[in-house]
């Protein structure tokens, strides 16, 4: 973690202290079948690996496209599926996950209340393989499709947690979603 990959963004988005941050071409090597290009940039909170920690799967992340790809629930969902399908595929063999314990991924996202800044607010849920626990795991999801004047890039932030929307992890992420500051 912690890489830049000499990504020099347009954008500014916060990396608080003890977090990792990560950005990567869009779509990731893992998941070549996601429709969209451009920059994945992710903040993973410090606990995000360890499964003892209140914030075990809590992180953020920003897509940056290219152009103006169509951005609702449905593809939402199916760029989800496909996204986490490709990271738990990514990590069997490393981590040794034995077949029995694999599943197929499920996304569900609904539009929520419009939250400030963004164009549409989504909300919703991926069941999935926690590959570092090999157990079932249903992170929860809110999905900024964000406000911008520019054509040539469309912005989408996503809070992950399997925390409840209650959890103070939220307020974290929050904050994350409100500093970021898109080019005007």
């Amino acid at each position: 973690y912690g890489q830049t990959n000499g990504f020099d963004p347009p954008y500014k988005l916060d990396t608080p202290a003890k977090w990792d941050r990560e950005p990567f071409p869009l779509p990731p090597q893992f998941a070549p079948g996601l429709p969209s290009k451009g920059t994945e940039d992710i903040r993973f909170t410090p606990g995000w690996s360890d499964s003892a920690s209140e914030e075990h799967w809590a992180y953020a992340f920003l897509w940056w496209l290219d152009g103006q790809p169509k951005v609702n629930a449905d593809s939402l969902a199916s760029c989800l599926q496909r996204y986490y399908t490709g990271l738990i595929a990514s990590n069997v063999q490393p981590r040794k996950i034995p077949g029995e314990k694999l599943f197929p991924v499920k996304a569900a996202i609904k539009v929520v209340t419009t939250a400030a800044g963004d164009k549409v607010t989504y909300a919703g849920t991926v069941y999935m393989l926690d590959y570092l626990t090999q157990t079932p795991l249903t992170l929860q999801v809110a999905v900024h499709w964000k406000n911008m004047k520019a054509a040539d890039h469309t912005a989408v932030f996503f809070e992950v947690s399997p925390r409840p929307l209650t959890h103070p992890v939220w307020t974290r992420l929050d904050q994350l979603n409100k500093g970021l500051v898109l080019p005007k």
